[in-house]
């Protein structure tokens, strides 16, 4: 018995709507060919259950403080067995099992992305215990670890790869073509290896991995209502009274209760309690489909009205990483003779300009000879002798302090958005390193998009020097550019636009979080970016690109208008179709027809967002 009740349980919807549909099949044969009477018989048995289980479930939404506002088609079953009407009410039957079931498949497809992120997680992993290999579950898994990620695996945890993969990133940023990733390179959970097997050293635990992360943000925006649902909440509340008030209204002036039956009948709250959640959660799933996951429904419909944007400048609207674009050489010096004395000294550096150097000379394929006799000054320069030559590395007055006058024409026309590193050899200004950390090549196009999106100001908040930004925003035609600013100062550049209307700030730092929750919506690029600056943020960009986020505002913006759209039309429908019956134009079977036509209608509508 307890197995046949939880099979029901599971598949309530469905076995409700053939006790509705036999009933009124049945119904229809004996009204041909049975005794008189018999047909009312059926309808009503396909009408009763149907009932009996709506009412069980009003009573449990009212347990859970939610009002059930399926009352409407409770109360318009019963007023149709009160009055002999059982075809009106075995129709209202069948449309609200059937409406069910329509509800539920609107809103397993509208979530369709976001299940789709959820069901990728892995459950355990293969990890080398010196030269043997274990089966563990990925909660042990610590940074450091070993771990052999074979092909069609899902990768655990955020590590870097030992060898080389070949990864389908798609659940994470929508990018179809499969990527190769080389050795040491960083990989990110919830990647699909989709090459030969490598190995995988673990660079944190499962709990804090990039995937991990998704997941939490992923189930808190499922359990979210968006403050439009809450509106259509109340709206509907309204919605009803109004119903039970026009239909008393029709029965009591009349005389004649089948328009108050026709009235219930044809009402419809779809609109209001339907239409909205599965608007914003098709948009939402349409966003993570692109690589821009929304935590919320009220973050998205906050997303949709945004009329200012204030980007940070490093990672956001830039690489993040300075790299050289330009090798100034004196006489008798080659840019590659420049570049390898350079970086071979700032191998004994730990200064992130160092790390740019060495990085670009190993691109080129330079040999790095060993530096002895090294002394580094913090913020100035290092200094010592690669292969027999010393080497001054640094600022120009660090190396002009330790060099003979000349060559001043290597300092000329610097760009201001740039930052330059003197090279003296043996006593000479021998070269000029010029190093600038380059806008992202969709910047530009992401930014005009933004305008077209209906992002009315633009504004560039950095941390840079005042020139830099001043350069990097009249390149890319910002509204206003504001350089040195301390993650205060930012909080009140975000505090002084809200007057504009709502602010979208966007960001990757830790520097950048408190301005992301400052704003009225915060967007944290999360592929590169910190922990900190994704869980201030409402929005997570999970591409290392701009033009998702711009996509994204679109995408609020026209899954707002849908939902607004689906209540006014629907509702519009609905009264209108109330008002038919309440003066007898519509009887309360057609009527019952033609709310399931309306609900139909709204539900498909709604669904336009995933588009």
């Amino acid at each position: 018995m307890a197995t046949l009740l939880e099979v029901f349980k599971r598949h309530r919807g469905n076995a409700l709507l053939a006790i509705a549909v036999l009933g009124l099949s049945s119904g229809i044969g004996l009204s041909l060919f049975g005794p008189p009477g018999s047909a009312g018989i059926a309808w009503s048995l396909g009408t009763g259950p149907v009932l009996i289980g709506l009412i069980a479930q009003i009573i449990l939404s009212l347990r859970r403080g939610d009002v059930g506002l399926d009352v409407v088609a409770a109360l318009s079953m019963s007023a149709a067995l009160t009055f002999g009407e059982p075809l009106a009410g075995n129709v209202v039957a069948l449309m609200y099992s059937g409406g069910q079931l329509l509800e539920t498949f609107a809103a397993g497809r509208a979530r369709k992305e976001m299940s789709a992120l959820l069901g990728r997680v892995a459950h355990t992993a293969m990890r080398y215990s010196g030269t043997r290999l274990a089966e563990v579950p990925i909660t042990d898994i610590l940074p450091g670890d070993r771990l052999l990620i074979r092909q069609g695996e899902v990768l655990p945890v955020d590590g870097h790869v030992a060898g080389a993969a070949q990864l389908d990133l798609s659940a994470l940023t929508g990018e179809s073509v499969p990527v190769q990733v080389e050795t040491n390179g960083e990989v990110l959970s919830g990647s699909t290896s989709v090459g030969p097997p490598f190995d995988l050293v673990a660079s944190r635990p499962s709990a804090e991995s990039t995937y991990a992360g998704i997941v939490r943000l992923v189930e808190a925006a499922q359990d979210s209502k968006a403050p439009m649902a809450r509106l259509a909440d109340r709206y509907a509340m309204g919605f009803l009274f109004f119903t039970v008030a026009l239909a008393a209204a029709s029965w009591l002036l009349t005389n004649d209760p089948l328009r108050a039956l026709a009235v219930l009948v044809v009402a419809t709250p779809c609109p209001l309690i339907l239409a909205v959640p599965v608007a914003i959660i098709s948009g939402m799933s349409r966003t993570a489909r692109i690589g821009v996951l929304i935590k919320g429904g009220g973050v998205l419909e906050t997303l949709a009205q945004v009329k200012t944007a204030i980007l940070d400048k490093t990672g956001t609207l830039t690489h993040g990483q300075a790299a050289v674009t330009d090798i100034r050489t004196a006489p008798g010096f080659t840019p590659d003779d420049i570049l390898r004395l350079a970086a071979s000294l700032d191998q004994a550096s730990g200064h992130v300009v160092a790390a740019a150097l060495i990085l670009a000379a190993r691109d080129k394929g330079l040999h790095l000879s060993s530096p002895t006799e090294v002394t580094e000054t913090p913020g100035e320069g290092i200094e010592g002798l690669i292969d027999g030559r010393r080497i001054a590395v640094g600022g120009i007055g660090y190396v002009r302090n330790r060099s003979q006058p000349g060559n001043d024409d290597l300092l000329e026309t610097v760009p201001n958005a740039a930052m330059s590193v003197s090279v003296g050899v043996d006593g000479e200004l021998a070269g000029l390193i010029v190093l600038q950390d380059r806008v992202r090549p969709d910047a530009r196009q992401a930014l005009d998009a933004l305008r077209k999106a209906g992002v009315a100001r633009i504004v560039l908040a950095s941390g840079d020097r005042n020139d830099i930004a001043a350069a990097v925003g009249a390149d890319l035609g910002v509204d206003l550019a504001l350089g040195q600013l301390k993650p205060e100062e930012k909080v009140a550049a975000v505090q002084r636009e809200v007057a504009n209307g709502p602010v979208m700030m966007v960001g990757d730092g830790v520097n950048d979080a408190p301005a992301l929750a400052a704003a009225d919506v915060g967007v944290a690029m999360g592929a590169r970016g910190t922990a900190a600056s994704s869980e201030a943020a409402g929005v997570v960009v999970l591409v290392d690109e701009l033009a998702p986020l711009a996509k994204a505002v679109v995408i609020a913006r026209r899954t707002r208008t849908i939902a607004l759209q689906s209540v006014f039309v629907g509702l519009g429908l609905s009264v209108a179709a109330m008002i038919a019956a309440a003066f007898g134009y519509l009887p309360p079977v057609q009527g019952a027809l033609l709310q399931e036509v309306i609900d139909v209608a709204v539900i498909v509508n709604a669904l336009r967002a995933l588009r």
